[in-house]
């Protein structure tokens, strides 16, 4: 599969099956998101790989309730060691930490993974269900597991809607 491919072929995943992810396939998803740029190269992102039930039951509820998250076998979280406003104006937690995400998305794709990067979700209370640090900062969560669904395509823009050539 080409990154294109990928590209085309990743969807929000909200229904798993409880075939387990596999040590290699977790390892290999990570292992993107660790070869991700991030600014400075600072590197200062952490991934927290849950599979264990109760903390994913715990999660959905840190979630809004999101029920995929008991549903997966898996969940990756993406949080920072602290933070700091980049030179033109961006967190670059948030920056960093979204350039992985994207990078690990793409590598579950590959592998025939499925993923549902949440937005929704109470980054104080995922930080105390995991115990992180005092100065972690919660950017990403995404159930990760074999999708028990094969969603369409999500209708896109025309290009002439959001390129500006100049």
């Amino acid at each position: 599969m080409t990154v294109m491919q990928a590209i085309e072929a990743r969807r929000s995943i909200r229904h798993y099956t409880q075939q387990p992810v596999t040590d290699e396939e977790l390892m290999a998803v990570l292992e993107a998101g660790r070869l991700a740029p991030s600014a400075r190269n600072a590197q200062s992102w952490q991934f927290t790989a849950v599979r264990e039930k109760s903390l994913l039951e715990k999660l959905a509820v840190d979630c809004n309730g999101q029920q995929m998250m008991t549903e997966t076998p898996a969940a990756l979280v993406v949080w920072s060691h602290g933070d700091r406003t980049m030179g033109c104006g961006q967190s670059a937690a948030t920056v960093d930490c979204s350039i992985a995400l994207s990078f690990m998305l793409l590598r579950a794709t590959e592998l025939g993974l499925g993923s549902c990067w949440l937005g929704a979700f109470d980054a104080n209370a995922v930080k105390r269900t995991l115990a992180l640090p005092e100065d972690a900062v919660v950017v990403a969560v995404t159930p990760l597991g074999h999708p028990a669904e094969q969603p369409s395509p999500r209708p896109r823009k025309n290009p002439s809607e959001v390129f500006d050539l100049r």
